[in-house]
């Protein structure tokens, strides 16, 4: 009795190594294998692309596909913890090794450490590629897109755009590309709900850096004292003007490759400007960190449902966590649209799907074998 090992102490052990072991390395190993699946098949559907505008191969593979891992890394990260925790704790069970840890004094509670600490080191790497890493990856992706991608010259951008510069004051741009960089450009001034004063040009050029817009020749027209309207040609228009031109693309696009720095300071000049995009702006936000932090919940259910023998055996445990893991993505997409739209709070409409799987997490916590 006296060379009985304490195992309720929560320090690192052989045991915690062997569990943690199992896990990061199915994880690593099923993560690998689906990346390399969705890349063969991948290039297999753009070859024809690559062909016809004669991408060179470095830039193929590391402007486009180094791009493209860290982007499905993150996007199966949870279905995969879930699955590499569901395959080897229910071989585990099936071997009776769960049901010798806990006659030997250990507790559920214990055996969850090692888990949780593989859960900790995915959720580090999800948060690190959610706001640094894929950001900075979709940039580059982006550009190599528009470049050598027949169908993608112009991915980012609408053909109509309007935007709020500031209260009272609004911008319409058509036909803007990176390509050309040059648009038709209103500028509108509202008195109220009335126009008091707008400004036409055709064939503005853009400089991006110094968001300086310049033309030839515009037109402005205004109301008078007497409430007529004036027209005035004028040439060689050259403005500031209150928008980056990433304001311009399509917001969901654009967010998605801002660092989380750039879109904190890009949601806070956003609201000073009363933009209709600050939801869709919030929900970026809020998704990048949690998605990352709903590893723990799936880890907690999947060691919960699969640790327990049942009829069905492995198959059974990995058929129910994929329905519970797919059910989750499907929650976070029907409450990301309700944020999106309005309809509830972006903050609880974000991490509703969290909560919701908390719960049953805990549920299912409190059924397994003790």
């Amino acid at each position: 009795m006296k060379n009985r090992i304490n195992l309720s102490f929560p320090g690192f052990k052989i045991l915690d190594r062997y569990i943690l072991a199992k896990f990061l390395g199915t994880y690593i190993f099923a993560i690998a294998m689906i990346t390399v699946i969705l890349v063969v098949f991948d290039y297999a559907e753009r070859v024809d692309d690559f062909t016809e505008t004669k991408a060179p191969l470095s830039a193929i593979i590391f402007d486009y596909y180094i791009n493209f891992v860290p982007f499905f890394i993150n996007q199966f990260s949870g279905l995969f913890t879930f699955i590499a925790v569901i395959f080897f704790t229910s071989k585990m069970a099936y071997q009776t090794e769960i049901i010798a840890m806990l006659s030997g004094g250990m507790s559920f509670r214990r055996l969850m450490w090692p888990y949780f600490l593989g859960a900790l080191a995915i959720t580090i790497l999800s948060l690190v590629l959610n706001l640094w890493v894929i950001p900075q990856s979709q940039v580059a992706q982006v550009d190599f897109q528009q470049q050598y991608f027949r169908k993608n010259k112009n991915m980012q951008y609408d053909r109509h755009i309007y935007r709020q510069l500031e209260p009272g004051q609004f911008v319409y741009v058509r036909g803007y590309s990176r390509s050309n960089r040059a648009a038709y450009l209103v500028l509108e001034r509202y008195d109220g709900t009335i126009i008091a004063e707008s400004l036409e040009a055709a064939d503005v050029t853009v400089e991006p850096n110094e968001g300086r817009w310049t033309a030839e020749r515009y037109l402005v027209r205004r109301m008078d004292a007497e409430g007529n309207e004036v027209f005035e040609q004028r040439r060689d228009l050259d403005t500031v003007l209150n928008i980056d031109v990433r304001e311009l693309g399509k917001v969901d696009d654009i967010v998605s490759t801002m660092k989380i720095g750039e879109l904190n300071e890009f949601l806070r000049q956003q609201r000073s400007k009363g933009s209709d995009s600050i939801n869709i702006i919030e929900v970026e936000q809020h998704r990048r960190y949690a998605y990352p932090m709903a590893t723990f919940i799936l880890t907690l259910i999947g060691v919960s449902l699969s640790s327990r023998k049942v009829r069905g055996g492995t198959g059974l445990h990995i058929g129910i966590g994929i329905t519970l893991c797919f059910s989750y993505i499907m929650c976070n997409r029907v409450f990301e649209e309700f944020a999106k739209s309005g309809g509830l709070p972006v903050g609880l409409a974000v991490w509703i799907p969290n909560i919701i799987f908390a719960i049953i997490a805990v549920y299912l916590y409190q059924k397994a074998p003790k």
